[in-house]
Parts: C-alpha cells; structure tokens; sequence
C-alpha cells in the first residue's frame, strides 16, 4: 500500500512515520503540502508570506523524504488525486480533516484521519457514507485504545481483585501551548473537547460499553479565548456504572485512570499517551496496602495503522469503524448540546475571568 501524509505534520514526523517503517505492505509514497490557494484561498497576503509558508513546508517535507523516501506534492490536491497513491493520512487541524478526507474518498483513496475525524456529526456522517459507497477504509487515530496496556487493566478488573467497581475516572490534560497553536483556534476546530475531551470521552464510552449516556456535560472558557479551555462531564451506562472525565488544555499535566472499587482501587499515569516502547505501571491500593505493578509496553500507533489495514480489505473490520466513528461523534454532538444548554441556564456563570 502506498500511502501520502498530507500536511508535513508534527505528529506525523514524531510518531507516525516511525510507526510506518516498521509495518510491512505499507510504504511512504510522499508528502503533500498546500499550495497558496489552498492555504488562503482568495485572499491572498503579500509575496514574502506566501514565499515563507512555501518554504516552511517544503524544507518539512523534504526532511520526511529524506528520512522515509517517497516524494513531494506542491498541493493537496495533486496527492489525493495521484494514481500513485492508494492512501492518505490526514493530520491536518480538525476543522480541515472533512474537506481533504471527502476529496480523498471521491479519488479512490483508503482515509486515516488524525481524532477527530471531523467538527461535527453531519460531517463524519458524511464521509461514512462515502467511504461505505466505495467500500473504503475511514479510521478516526485514536491510537491509545490499541494499546495492551489496556487489556491487562481490564484482566485486573474483571478478576474481581479489585471488587466491583463503584466509578471510573478519567482525566487529560496539559499546560498551555505556544501562541498560535490550532487548539485555541475555534476556526480550526480548537477546543479542549475537540482535543484532551475527545480522549476522555472516547475511553468513558469503551469502558461503559454501547449503553453509555452522557448525563451531565461542563465546559469552561475564559475571556482572552474564543474555545473552551476545560471541561468535564459524567457518563452512566444501562447497569448503571459511571465514568466521571475531565479534560483540559490549560492544566497540570495529567493523563491518569482511576477505577474506584469495592475493594480496592487501581490507579494509571499514562493510559493515553504512552509512547513506543514506554513501559506504564499501575498502582493497585486495598486500604492501606499499596502496590504497583508493571504494564505492559507497546506501539499503539503501530497497531492503529495496522487496524486501517484491516479495514481496507475486510468489510467487518471497515463497517465496525465506521460505527466508532459515528458513536464519537455523536457523543461529541450530544456534549456541545448539553453544555451549551447548562451555559445558558447557569447565565454565564461556568465563564471565568
């Protein structure tokens, strides 16, 4: 499989191209990056901008080339539609993700979009819609959810070793970024729900299983920005266990899962984000006894595009991720309607100065 990043992306030099050089099947067919309309539209600035944005992505992009091979796309346009690509990757901000995987999709080119696959629930519709037509593969990289880590947290769970469990907590956040960063950018689908949220509210669901409902959604701002910065939520499913999240992008750095049971409680640092080959611990407490333990160590991005593999060649595997995708996306739907209703009826009172 040939595939395209479109965008010389942080996130794709850091971790997916590492990723990708160790899977077989799969290759780096090049690099695109976006060409003066597509980056300001009709709307163009002075000549020394556009030559400076040219230069930029194109010295990022060599650097990948150099490093993984493949060649140079002068726009996006002239990758998506290339014949010599079967896939793109798509780690764009957010809010471009629906337009250029849309285009991919009506070329003929297998998707895997950075979370979230879209800014809204009509839109990741859509674009399940088109990948189903064309028998497709469309995969949203929540990578963290392939991580073994995971399964050995729920070997301890189920086991009963810690008892039944009375609430899950989940929370993820980080301190502010550098001026500029897209996050903070609502044209550019910023946001902490957009970002650290999605996460949270991604793992809550999985943990609940297909009966989870949100049943309280926060989220929070300050003046000086125009997202929101914080947030939290709960959600229950139909047997009535809970997950409380709460997510941020101007915090304390956090990445923890907490499982509250009846007889003990297990505690992780890392359950999002640990990188290649970092090896998590869990901490398991009964009262005053205090444990920890090892978990264990893998590539979570390594299998994520091992996954959008499968999905190009068996149709279970495809239309299960197409049902994450919309699930996410209605969960995302529901905490924007919830949240802005409880802003309205607290008077402004969840916005701080």
């Amino acid at each position: 499989m040939r595939i395209g990043i479109l965008c010389p992306s942080d996130i794709a030099f850091r971790r997916f191209l590492p990723a990708l050089k160790q899977i077989d099947g799969i290759c780096l067919a090049g690099v695109g990056v976006n060409s003066p309309y597509e980056r300001y539209g009709n709307t163009f600035p002075a000549q020394e901008e556009i030559a400076e944005m040219l230069e930029r992505g194109k010295t990022k992009a060599n650097q990948m080339i150099s490093e993984y091979g493949g060649r140079l796309f002068d726009s996006y346009e002239s990758m998506v539609s290339s014949p010599d690509m079967d896939a793109v990757y798509i780690p764009l901000p957010p809010a471009l993700h629906y337009q250029w995987a849309k285009r991919a999709l009506e070329c003929g080119k297998h998707v895997l979009v950075e979370k979230p696959a879209t800014v809204t629930y009509a839109d990741s519709k859509s674009l399940v819609e088109a990948a189903s037509g064309k028998e497709l593969a469309l995969h949203e990289n929540y990578m963290f959810l392939f991580h073994d880590q995971l399964a050995a947290i729920e070997e301890v769970v189920r086991s009963g070793e810690i008892g039944e469990v009375r609430l899950y907590r989940i929370s993820f956040g980080f301190p502010k970024r550098a001026a500029g960063d897209f996050r903070y950018n609502q044209s550019l689908g910023g946001g902490a729900l957009m970002d650290a949220g999605g996460y949270t509210l991604k793992y809550a669901a999985w943990l609940l299983g297909d009966t989870a409902k949100l049943r309280y959604a926060q989220l929070n701002y300050v003046d000086e920005y125009e997202v929101d910065l914080y947030g939290s939520a709960a959600l229950v499913n139909e047997a009535g266990v809970t997950a409380q999240i709460a997510f941020g992008m101007d915090n304390d750095y956090q990445c923890e899962l907490e499982v509250w049971g009846s007889k003990g409680t297990l505690k992780t640092g890392r359950v999002l984000t640990a990188p290649a080959g970092y090896a998590p611990t869990m901490t398991i407490k009964k009262n005053t006894a205090v444990e920890q333990r090892p978990l264990p160590a893998d590539d979570a991005f390594r299998k994520s595009i091992e996954h959008f593999m499968k999905c190009t060649t068996e149709q279970e595997t495809r239309e299960e991720t197409y049902g994450s995708i919309l699930k996410q996306a209605q969960l995302v739907s529901r905490f924007y309607e919830m949240a802005k209703r409880s802003f309205t009826v607290s008077e402004g009172r969840n916005r701080i100065s």
